[in-house]
């Protein structure tokens, strides 16, 4: 069985190969770099806060919103 891999899963093992292949002080300068583009550290709390609560039990929007409309 073959496995097809698209350009983008591609260029993503090639980035984290070469991460990998970084010192720990390598890594932490390329991380600070990243972080200085705000919306790659927005994207990245997202992505964090998501992992958080990702067993959390779901609720509608509508539910969500009734809530809000109290506390105001």
């Amino acid at each position: 069985m073959q496995t097809t891999i698209t350009s983008v899963d591609a260029t993503a093992e090639i980035f984290c190969t070469a991460f990998n292949a970084l010192s720990k002080k390598e890594k932490r300068a390329v991380i600070n770099k990243l972080f200085q583009h705000k919306e790659f550290y927005e994207d990245f709390i997202d992505i964090s806060i998501m992992e958080q609560r990702k067993n959390e039990p779901s609720r509608s929007l509508d539910s969500y919103l009734a809530e809000r409309k109290k506390k105001i």
